[in-house]
Formats: structure tokens, C-alpha cells, sequence
């Protein structure tokens, strides 16, 4: 009798710890994905150990990217499946802040495990200085505090990474000319991670002369070019991980944006595919005539979140919906700008209580359209060429009807 009695208790216990590995596994999945380049201080790098094996078997089979996990950090080898997306990247990072970060990169390859600061910059500017940088323009002195600030900025974007640790200190007065003399920081540098920056197949520096690419687009090819087994088994599963990879990556898959071989793959496939990757990912997936989507409701897994708070979100939602409506409409489905920034200084005599005091001043709005119109795009709801703005066909799910604000109070 007793044995019957406690029977339906252990298969009580034996389903919580299973939903309990089922929840982890999927916070280690989502958590990887968002943060590809993980320091043993992330508050998910424990689930990601102990999840190790499931989750690496899990990224092998459905996209082919390699995942490298021990107790001094984790590392997704994410490579994209669309490499013409210029959308991407570090926040505020132009081409010159690109190359510092690489020469930072390359100073503490070679540093002790401890450098400072103004160390760091001394050896950059030693780097900066080599003819091959010069002969293209570029110039790294540290005289002026527009240099220092973008290599505290490089420094940061490292200690966020997991790449730095600071012991002592602080960057802020660096900036400052009298930070320069006088103020510093120490850091602890953390080899593993810094090995794990660069996502490349192949690195640069293997290449021999004669083997460089000439060209930009075949050299960015070169860095993730992945060898595909020559089979039909080899070149299917090249499919699925790129289709993959751009699902989980990109915030819409547009059919009519695939080859002839993807398309048919993508029409047959999609379905048992976006099943997969939505179970183990707790996402959503939306599937129209023009292509397919991922969405996470709970908004963690994404970089521009929309609606979302503040003047700028405001606005780009805004915008949606006037580009929606016009996409709906049987007239012209392209825009200018200037008829976006008329349309936001027509909405700011409703909305502008609510913006920040800077965003109605007269002429704001231009910015303000500009700052919206990349949002956009980084969300693949338009294209835009020159001054002329597309809608695409994922904006339609922001054709709103009037809007309802409401206040605190009510």
C-alpha cells in the first residue's frame, strides 16, 4: 500500500525536475544568444555550464555554430547568415572606433596579464603609428579628448564583454586633459575571453598576401566561409543553418530575399523548422505569404525593442503607422524623409507634451525622423535608398487605429 501511495509523488517530483532542466536549458539558449561572448560573472553562466552539453549539441544540429563552454566563460561562435546587413554592431562605433578596438585587441594579446590605462594607450599609439594605418589615413595620438574618449569607449565595450576586469580606478577623468597626467586604471586582462572576441572561421592574420581578397565583400566572406560536405545531405543542412541563423538573428526572413535553392528549402521547411526553434526558445512565430518572423513576447531577444518607452520609440511608432497606412493604401508606397519629418511635426502639436523638451524645438523633427527611420530598418520594417523610404511588408502589423494615451491618473 505504501509503495502505491508514494508512486504518484516521485512522478510528481520526476515532472518538476524535468520542466525545471526544460527551463534552464531554454534561459541558457536565450541568454547565449543575446550575449554570444559570456564571462563567468553573467547570471545565466551557471545555467549555461550545467546545460553545457545539451545546449552545444542543441546549436550544432540546428545552426552550425560551435560552442565553446568552461568555468572561465562561454563562447557562441554566432556567424551571420546574411553578411550585406549593415545594420549591425556596436552602438555609436564608426570605422575608426572599429580599428581601435582591434588594435586594443592586439596590444593585450600581447600584455601582461595586468595593464593600465594609460599604458594601453601608449601602445596603441605605437601600433596606430605603423606606415600600412598612416597610408590609409588613419591617426590615433591621444592629444585630443575626442581620441581618449573613443579609447575609454573601447575599454568599455571590453569590460562589458568580460574581456577587462578593473581592479582599480576609473577611465572617466582620462578623458579630461588633466586625467591624462594624473588619473588612471588598472585592469586584469582575461585571455580566454579575449580569444573568443573575433567569430571568424579563419583568421585574418593567416592569410598570405597573394591570398587576401581584394575586394571588401570577399574578404568579410573569406573570415566565415565554412566548408559544406559535397552531398545533398551536406548542402540540406548548409540550408537549414543558414535559414536558421537568420531566423534566430534577423527579426524577419523576407521570402522574396533568398535564392532560387533557399526559397524552395524555406517554402517546404518552414513550418516543422520555426516549431523547433520556437519550443526550445519559447518564441512565436508569425508566417505570411511574404515570408516568416520569431517574436518573443517577452521582448528580451531583441536590440531595438518596439513599443518601447522614451521620445524616440515614441516617434518611430509613430512613423510605422503613417508608413503602414500608406503601405495598406493603393497610392504610392514610397516616402521622403521630408514627409516623414512633416508628418512628426504634425503629430508633435498632439504628442509633444509627452517628447523630451529638445525634441520640439522648430527643425527637431528632421532629426527625429532620421533617428526613427534607422530604427526601422534595423527592424527590417523598411529600406531606404537615399532620401527615399520603403515600406516593407512586416510594417503592416503596425497599422493602429487611433491611439489612446493615457496618463498616470487615469
Amino acid at each position: 500500500m505504501s509503495s502505491r501511495r508514494t508512486l504518484p509523488d516521485s512522478r510528481r517530483i520526476g515532472d518538476l525536475q524535468r520542466s525545471l532542466q526544460q527551463d534552464e536549458f531554454r534561459r541558457a539558449l536565450r541568454a547565449l544568444l543575446m550575449t554570444p561572448l559570456m564571462s563567468p560573472e553573467h547570471e545565466d553562466h551557471a545555467a549555461v555550464r550545467r546545460q553545457a552539453e545539451r545546449v552545444r549539441d542543441w546549436f550544432a544540429r540546428e545552426t552550425g555554430w560551435p560552442l565553446y563552454i568552461d568555468r572561465e566563460g562561454a563562447r557562441l561562435f554566432k556567424r551571420p547568415g546574411a553578411l550585406d546587413d549593415d545594420t549591425r554592431g556596436l552602438p555609436d562605433y564608426d570605422r575608426y572606433r572599429y580599428v581601435l578596438l582591434c588594435l586594443c585587441c592586439a596590444v593585450l594579446e600581447r600584455a601582461d596579464p595586468q595593464i593600465t590605462l594609460k599604458v594601453l594607450g601608449e601602445r596603441v599609439m605605437q601600433l596606430a603609428s605603423d606606415p600600412a594605418l598612416a597610408s590609409l589615413g588613419y591617426e590615433f595620438t591621444l592629444r585630443t579628448a575626442v581620441e581618449r574618449r573613443a579609447l575609454v569607449a573601447v575599454c568599455r565595450t571590453l569590460l562589458d564583454q568580460g574581456v577587462l576586469r578593473r581592479v582599480a580606478g576609473d577611465e572617466e577623468n582620462f578623458v579630461h586633459e588633466s586625467g591624462w597626467t594624473q588619473s588612471d586604471a588598472l585592469y586584469d586582462v582575461q585571455r580566454r575571453l579575449l580569444a573568443g572576441v573575433l567569430a571568424a572561421v579563419r583568421g585574418p592574420s593567416t592569410w598570405r598576401a597573394e591570398e587576401t581578397p581584394a575586394d571588401f565583400e570577399s574578404r568579410l566572406g573569406s573570415l566565415v566561409a565554412e566548408h559544406v560536405p559535397d552531398s545533398d545531405q551536406g548542402r540540406r543542412d548548409a540550408l537549414r543553418h543558414h535559414l536558421a541563423r537568420r531566423l534566430l538573428d534577423d527579426p524577419v526572413i523576407y521570402t522574396s530575399s533568398l535564392s532560387e535553392e533557399a526559397q524552395a528549402y524555406f517554402m517546404n521547411q518552414r513550418g516543422p523548422m520555426a516549431s523547433r526553434l520556437c519550443d526550445a526558445l519559447g518564441l512565436t512565430a508569425e508566417q505570411r505569404a511574404e515570408g516568416l518572423a520569431l517574436t518573443d513576447e517577452s521582448g528580451q531577444l531583441t536590440d531595438v525593442a518596439m513599443p518601447a518607452e522614451g521620445t524616440e520609440a515614441h516617434a518611430t511608432l509613430l512613423v510605422a503607422e503613417f508608413l503602414a497606412r500608406r503601405y495598406r493604401s493603393t497610392s504610392s508606397t514610397v516616402t521622403t524623409m521630408d514627409a516623414i519629418a512633416s508628418h512628426l511635426r504634425s503629430a508633435s502639436e498632439q504628442y509633444g507634451k509627452y517628447w523630451r523638451k529638445s525634441a520640439r524645438a522648430p527643425g527637431a523633427e528632421q532629426e527625429l525622423a532620421g533617428i526613427a527611420v534607422d530604427r526601422l530598418r534595423k527592424l527590417q520594417l523598411v529600406s531606404v535608398d537615399e532620401d527615399r523610404v520603403s515600406p516593407l511588408p512586416a510594417i503592416a502589423r503596425f497599422a493602429l487605429g487611433q491611439t489612446d494615451i493615457r496618463t498616470t491618473d487615469s
